[in-house]
């Protein structure tokens, strides 16, 4: 089984930066899709931004230019480096695979993906 377990969360004032990881207790498959989604209370789960096993990544509107998703395959790691943080980005950060044989496009519905972390609170004042 896959197992995730995310990190990195905490408390920033407005336009601070923190930097998730998300580690997984078995080794990953290169061509797996990796996704950082987000839960506010009383909101629907929502892509964040997800990368594809080529390395391509993809971004919610709402988080292109100051969110950066990365992985490194070696260390079954996934990061989300966010940066330029407001208060509507508060919620708890979720991170999740997909298995997949095509390493070029990831699917952005939460629905797609079977591998999900605990959850790191983010929350932003």
């Amino acid at each position: 089984h896959v197992q995730l377990v995310e990190s990195g969360g905490g408390s920033v004032q407005a336009g601070g930066s923190l930097r998730l990881s998300c580690v997984s207790s078995a080794n990953i498959r290169a061509s797996y899709c990796m996704g950082w989604f987000r839960q506010a209370p009383g909101k629907e789960r929502e892509g964040v931004a997800v990368i594809a096993g080529s390395g391509s990544p993809g971004y919610a509107d709402s988080v292109r230019g100051r969110f950066t998703i990365s992985k490194d395959t070696a260390e079954n790691a996934l990061y989300l480096q966010m940066n330029q943080l407001k208060p509507e980005d508060t919620a708890m950060y979720y991170c999740a695979a997909r298995s997949s044989r095509i390493v070029i496009g990831c699917p952005r519905g939460p629905s797609a993906y079977e591998y999900w972390g605990q959850g790191t609170q983010v929350t932003v004042s």
